[in-house]
């Protein structure tokens, strides 16, 4: 499985995220890096659109999954779940609402990217 993803890799870009949209088509996504694993929330502050947020360790395993964050709504989106030891976090894909599910990505999974540090991946990129 491949999804498409625009990055947002500087701390504007972050910011700003998918504010605004008012859609992002099915199986696309914004994926957010960060320069090193920190504990990350989101929220949902100007964002008109349902979203599926997967935080992703250093290693590529999916950690957590929010499902279906309400539009506008400003409530922090923790990164881990409760009880997680270990809840730095490198990157976080955003997804259109319901696509996580659709896409069958659950904690535990391994993703890959090429901006993961390749020698502690989990699953490297050729």
């Amino acid at each position: 499985m491949s999804v498409p993803v625009e990055i947002a890799d500087t701390a504007e870009e972050r910011a700003r995220g998918l504010m605004f949209r008012r859609d992002l088509p099915a199986g696309q996504g914004m994926l957010f890096i960060y320069e090193t694993p920190q504990p990350v929330s989101f929220w949902m502050r100007n964002t008109p659109i349902p979203l599926d947020m997967v935080f992703i360790d250093a290693r590529g395993a999916v950690r957590h999954v929010h499902a279906m964050a309400r539009p506008l709504d400003e409530t922090a989106i923790p990164g881990a779940a409760p009880g997680d030891p270990a809840p730095e976090r490198l990157m976080v894909l955003e997804l259109p609402g319901g696509d996580a599910a659709r896409l069958g990505i659950v904690p535990g999974m391994v993703l890959a990217h090429p901006r993961l540090p390749q020698a502690t991946a989990l699953a490297p990129c050729d």
